[in-house]
């Protein structure tokens, strides 16, 4: 059975840092692509980040680029996004996914992930 779970969230100020962890079990780690995605209420379901299986390629949204930086750790079925100087547009549930393709190609679009975490809120105040 496959389990995704995210951690990290949380309140901040405008300007300020978070870590988002993510742990799956129960595949391949290290044959998944791996992705951030991020809903705000109203609004739709948003691509942050893609990392490859190795972990030597990742791919960023427009808006969060030079801010936020996708890893992994293979050996520890992890994956992690660090959000520095965040703003209140950033506020949102964050979502990790995997998808068994192996590759960030669809990337942002969502409807090649196959396993999803519940979701981990992060909110910045201004």
């Amino acid at each position: 059975q496959v389990q995704v779970v995210e951690s990290g969230g949380g309140l901040v100020q405008a300007g300020g840092s978070l870590r988002l962890s993510c742990t799956a079990s129960g595949l391949a780690f290290d044959r998944y692509a791996m992705a951030w995605f991020r809903q705000a209420p109203g609004k739709e379901r948003e691509g942050v980040s893609c990392i490859t299986p190795s972990g030597r390629t990742a791919y960023y949204a427009d808006s969060v680029k030079g801010r936020f930086t996708i890893s992994r750790d293979n050996a520890k079925n992890t994956l992690l996004l660090q959000m520095n100087s965040l703003k209140p547009e950033d506020t949102a549930m964050y979502y990790c996914a995997a998808t068994v393709t192996g590759s960030c190609s669809s990337f942002p679009l969502s409807n090649s992930y196959n396993y999803w975490g519940q979701g981990t809120q992060v909110t910045v105040s201004s």
